[in-house]
């Protein structure tokens, strides 16, 4: 298998160590990942993970082209095959996922809609403190846009953003379409400093980073515990297994001792 070296680092990162920030450079950065996902989807390749960490830049120049990564869910569908199973990252799964309805490209378009959110917002819009809560905000589509973030952001910006975020599959914008939202093509894009948007999300980019750390603690100690319980269990077996010692009819019964003894 061959994979292409990219060595940029992903793009909130990029975005948050930037001098300075604005509507133009988020809508730039939209219009390379809708490119890729335009390309994808006339294939009839779903990615069904889409989220921040799977957006990287290809090398460290100021004009290197962002790329899709992370193919492990993507699933090849056509008319007559949709995934019904559920995958991705909680908080970006679009709701037909989460219902187990047929799901096709569109699925893709919700995320870019959530991903679009943060990367203008700089919060989550349908974060929530419990996993239950969370999934009930995207079945309903259930999002604000907070006026002490969003005041500044245009109108063009937010339009782009609810005609991703819509209930109804059919009813979303496809990559094709949403490159041609003139929000996208840089038209309708503020020039002014989103300097509120940038710090809310290098607060975004360390919760992140502090979640991303924290489960995989978890998993390490899930691994650990399961192994030694397997490794438990297996030398029980072997233990059970092994035949016992019986006394010799030379031994005495006080000479004679056990051939193993064991421990729980």
């Amino acid at each position: 298998m061959v994979l292409e070296l990219v060595t940029g680092g992903e793009l909130f990162d990029r975005i948050v160590s930037r001098g300075s920030y604005n509507e133009k450079d988020a809508s730039q950065c939209f219009g390379q990942l809708l490119d890729g996902l335009r390309y994808l989807h006339e294939r009839g390749i779903i990615h069904r993970d889409l989220k921040p960490e799977n957006l990287l830049y290809e090398d460290e120049r100021e004009e290197a082209k962002l790329k899709i990564a992370d193919f492990g869910l993507s699933k090849i569908a056509d008319s007559d095959v949709h995934t019904r199973s559920v995958c991705g990252t909680p908080g970006y799964c679009a709701p037909e996922v989460l219902l187990r309805r047929g799901c096709g490209t569109a699925m893709d378009m919700w995320s870019v809609g959530v991903i679009a959110f943060i990367l203008l917002g700089g919060y989550e819009p349908f974060y929530a403190d419990n996993d239950s809560d969370m999934y009930r905000r995207i079945l309903r589509a259930q999002y604000t846009f907070d006026q002490r973030w969003w005041s500044g952001i245009s109108k063009n910006a937010r339009d782009l953003i609810e005609r991703l975020l819509v209930l109804d599959a059919d009813a979303r914008l496809t990559a094709g379409q949403a490159l041609r939202h003139p929000w996208v093509g840089g038209l309708a894009a503020r020039e002014d400093s989103l300097a509120e948007a940038q710090n809310k999300l290098r607060e975004f980019n360390a919760r992140r980073r502090l979640r991303a750390a924290t489960d995989a603690l978890l998993a390490t100690r899930h691994f650990i515990l399961a192994g030694m319980q397997r490794s438990q269990a297996t030398q029980h077996q072997q233990e059970q297994q092994k035949p016992q010692s019986t006394a010799g009819a030379e031994m005495s019964s006080a000479a004679a001792e056990p051939a193993f003894t064991s421990i729980y």
